[in-house]
């Protein structure tokens, strides 16, 4: 009872400073506020900072650092893995920090920590422009931003991280400073892959670029029977990518929810109309698709074309690795794990990482997987909460079946709660200890720790 009379306390006495909104158990607000995107996680903070500016993380830090409590920070979006929020202790909520400003002529855009990519997009669409997002636009900018940030235009323009400019970071201290390539430039290098690990980002700097009006994109499904033929198709036309052109492949089921399975490729050109019609034609002539949605949209149509399939509050547990190849043999034993799916909303998906963001040295940013190749996600979805058991025990047998293939990369922004070994140290390979010396430099005493986790060497 003494912990939870002080945390009442602090909370009253932050509350007279705090231009956001405090919230404890048993506030109104309160269980709206504690629910993150994944159904699957269910956790509850004594205290709900909901920040409206720097300052406030900043108060919430020393307050957490007085009590000795952890912290967890959610940003704007979806953190699968549920650490964005905490058990017993305060959860840092960015969301309502929703500001962007845009500068049309120097091509740049400052937002804060809790914008997230939809919102982002339509406001730097007004002025024709883009970076680099999350293919989903409830995804938020922050924590795709931080471990990575595959996306819709990374052969042309790299990947989010590639495009930062600058970040605004509250230390452990609750010192609010900025970090960019010629301030503090050895911090920008760990944040731009480094995750959470190193403070708060509350506000980020990113280089936009002319995108638009239009893009080319959409998908193309087939039978499931033709998934062999589907996915070699996928390979060859991979192989040979223009900079401007994004393919992902997948085995997923009918968006009516009907739970029929397909094989489809889903796609974006972000070049000219006529050069995308020219690259796209061979994927529209393939087969006998039995869906072809392919065609012009608008760059913010592109990034909500997926969304209606990850609704929030659905359970989520998702497997993620980079592959060595997509080999034969890998392609037919995702089929025969895909063909075992106990639930309609599951799906298997391959991300093709190519063009500008392969051309990024290893050691240049934290985030070091820059080989041409893909990214396989088991993604298992599903809102009975009676099929969890099967739903998790498909997304774990599938990828133990995928293992043979798998490189020794893993993506951070896809790691889940119950990894075996040491995931990170994959996640980060030669650029970990690096990582380490640069944690125990910042946050000596891993009070940032509720995050895919890199140790201090103290």
């Amino acid at each position: 009872m003494t912990a939870v009379r002080s945390v009442a306390a602090a909370a009253v006495e932050l509350g007279n400073t705090f231009s956001g909104e405090i919230l404890e158990p048993g506030n109104a607000g309160y269980e709206e506020a504690r629910k993150v995107h994944n159904g699957l996680v269910d956790k509850r903070p004594a205290l709900i900072a909901q920040c409206a500016d720097a300052p406030d993380v900043a108060d919430v830090i020393r307050l957490a650092q007085r009590l000795g409590l952890e912290v967890a920070v959610r940003g704007g979006g979806h953190n699968v893995a549920g650490r964005a929020t905490i058990e017993g202790g305060v959860m840092i909520d960015l969301a309502p920090m929703k500001q962007i400003r845009i500068e049309p002529k120097n091509r740049r855009v400052r937002a804060q920590g809790g914008v997230t990519w939809g919102e982002l997009n339509r406001e730097t669409q007004r002025h024709g422009l883009a970076v680099t997002g999350g293919v989903v636009s409830s995804t938020g900018i922050a924590g795709l931003t931080l471990g990575g940030g595959l996306g819709w235009l990374m052969g042309k323009h790299g990947l989010a991280l590639d495009n930062l400019v600058s970040i605004e970071l509250i230390t452990a201290e609750g010192e609010v400073i900025r970090t960019s390539k010629d301030e503090k430039p050895d911090l920008f290098w760990a944040v731009r892959g480094g995750g959470g690990n190193f403070g708060v980002a509350t506000g980020f700097e990113y280089q936009l670029h002319p995108v638009g009006p239009k893009v080319t994109s959409g998908l193309i499904a087939h039978p499931f029977e033709r998934a062999r033929d589907v996915l070699r198709f996928y390979r060859e036309s991979t192989a040979s990518l223009p900079d401007e052109h994004v393919l992902f492949g997948t085995l997923a089921h009918a968006p009516d929810g009907s739970g029929v399975k397909l094989a489809a490729m889903v796609t974006c050109h972000c070049g000219s109309l006529a050069a995308a019609e020219k690259a796209t034609l061979p994927l529209k002539q393939f087969g006998s698709p039995v869906l072809d949605t392919v065609g012009p949209t608008s760059y913010c149509e592109l990034n909500g074309m997926l969304d209606a399939g990850y609704p929030k509050g659905a359970f989520n547990y998702w497997k993620s690795t980079f592959l060595r190849q997509l080999s034969d043999d890998a392609i037919d034993t995702m089929i025969a794990c895909f063909a075992r799916c106990p639930t309609p909303m599951g799906q298997l998906l391959l991300e093709h990482v190519h063009g500008a963001a392969t051309r990024v040295g290893v050691e240049e940013t934290a985030f070091p997987h820059r080989a041409r190749g893909y990214n396989f996600l088991v993604l298992s979805q599903w809102m009975d909460p009676a099929t969890t058991d099967r739903s998790i025990a498909w997304a774990r047998e599938t990828y133990h079946e995928m293992e043979p293939f798998a490189a020794a990369g893993r993506y951070v922004n896809y790691l889940g709660d119950d990894e075996p070994g040491d995931p990170v140290a994959a996640a980060y390979g030669s650029n970990y200890g690096r990582l380490r010396e640069l944690k125990t430099k910042y946050d000596p005493k891993n009070f940032f720790r509720m995050n895919q986790n890199i140790r201090p060497l103290v």
